[in-house]
């Protein structure tokens, strides 16, 4: 045959498969997935119980999973969760600070709240393990 159709090469590829690879659906579907897991660490941060924490012009945000709580009443609270029990307390804190690999805890208490409290809040996590602690505060 003299003139044969230029679609398909006899030669090389007889009526082969795709041999381009088009990247741009793969770097869609991982932008996405990042946008998704930063939005739920962010969440994942951030939760805890609501207090009126100290002001003070000193100070920067701190990250951490392990947030310790104590209300105005002087209730506690690990990542949210109501604890009246010590020992309770004390594992919750062990749990969360094992399942991380540079643990740190941060203590919120109410500045309408007792001293007594935040203390105690500080030697529940000083009795789960050598935990770095941070106090939170809010600026002015």
């Amino acid at each position: 045959m003299a003139g044969g159709s230029s679609l398909y090469n006899n030669d090389d590829d007889a009526g082969g498969g795709i041999t381009d690879i088009n990247i741009t659906p793969f770097v869609d579907v991982v932008l996405v997935l990042l946008v998704v897991f930063m939005v739920t660490a962010k969440l994942i941060v951030s939760r805890g119980v609501v207090v009126e924490k100290p002001k003070s012009t000193t100070g920067g945000e701190v990250q951490s999973t392990l947030r310790v709580s104590v209300t105005a009443d002087g209730k506690l609270y690990v990542n949210g969760d109501p604890f009246t029990d010590d020992t309770a307390a004390i594992a919750r804190i062990k749990a969360i600070a094992g399942s991380t690999s540079n643990p740190k805890a941060i203590i919120a208490g109410d500045r309408k709240g007792a001293y007594g409290p935040v203390m105690h809040a500080l030697d529940l996590v000083k009795q789960a393990g050598n935990i770095p602690i941070a106090l939170e505060n809010e600026r002015p």
